[in-house]
């Protein structure tokens, strides 16, 4: 399935995604978000009492997730040199999906979803990780407050993230069942926000939205920036916070065996009634 660009509004210039995740890697990663990732999907994976035979990959950056957490065959599928956001899944052909860090820049999530969906056999299970929430909220907040100053005017720095009602919402969407997302708030701490800014450049995180300033920011405007993060969001160290909400996703492609929510109106006990009773 390929995704309709001429109907899906095209937010992030992917090409430009996986070209700057390149140079990251070749220069030498910096993954402690990933890691961290990769450590709690373990965790998760192993909860799961479950033998899964043909896994997936999907998009996580760098060289993908490792191998101990291979549990069968794991295919990585990589993203595309350009804004191409078609899976090459065949339909029932996966038990699991996994993807690490990827789906927060993806245009047409919906329809990635549905992707997933069809390539699940019935009973697999998709878990996946995504940056959302209020993640480098401090460093957009500095941005727009140094150039209202300096430039008379803001310029979009830093995307606007799904928040996890709006994860969970779009997992039943896709016909996914049993939908659970959960998020892990991590606070990081640099000593200025340059610090911060070569982290991103190392993750293949920094700005990659279509609408994104095409011209260099001025000395001055950079200046005040990181003046303004240190006046807001500095510990009493001098150290700045910088925040990152992992939301983490998880779902089931449907099968007859899955716990199914009972109709309504077919309770045989009143909530009035019990509620009475606990008084009595």
């Amino acid at each position: 399935m390929s995704t309709d660009l001429n109907t899906t509004p095209r937010l992030f210039d992917r090409a430009l995604l996986v070209a700057r995740q390149r140079r990251a890697q070749a220069a030498g990663p910096v993954q402690f978000l990933l890691d961290r990732v990769t450590e709690d999907m373990e965790e998760r994976l192993a909860a799961v009492k479950r033998r899964f035979v043909d896994i997936a990959d999907i998009w996580t950056p760098g060289h993908g997730l490792r191998a101990s957490l291979e549990a069968g065959s794991l295919t990585r599928v990589a993203p595309a040199d350009s804004a191409d956001e078609a899976l090459p899944l065949a339909p029932g052909s996966i038990d699991l999906a996994l993807s690490a860090l990827a789906f927060q820049f993806v245009n047409d999530l919906p329809g990635v979803l549905a992707q997933i969906r069809r390539a699940l056999r019935p009973d697999g299970l998709l878990l996946a990780a995504m940056i959302g929430g209020d993640t480098l909220t401090e460093l957009r907040q500095s941005f727009a407050a140094a150039e209202a100053e300096c430039e008379s005017g803001v310029s979009p720095r830093v995307a606007s993230f799904a928040d996890l009602r709006d994860i969970g919402q779009l997992l039943q969407r896709a016909g996914l069942a049993l939908p659970v997302t959960d998020v892990d708030r991590i606070t990081v701490r640099y000593g200025n926000a340059f610090a911060l800014m070569a982290d991103l450049r190392l993750m293949g995180a920094t700005n990659i939205l279509m609408e994104r300033r095409r011209t260099p920011t001025r000395r001055a405007t950079m200046l005040r920036m990181a003046a303004i993060y240190a006046e807001r969001f500095a510990d009493s160290d001098g150290r700045i916070r910088a925040t990152f909400d992992v939301i983490w996703l998880s779902a089931w492609a449907p099968h007859e065996s899955q716990q199914k929510p009972l109709k309504p109106g077919s309770a045989r006990a009143s909530l009035e009634d019990a509620v009475k009773k606990g008084k009595s």
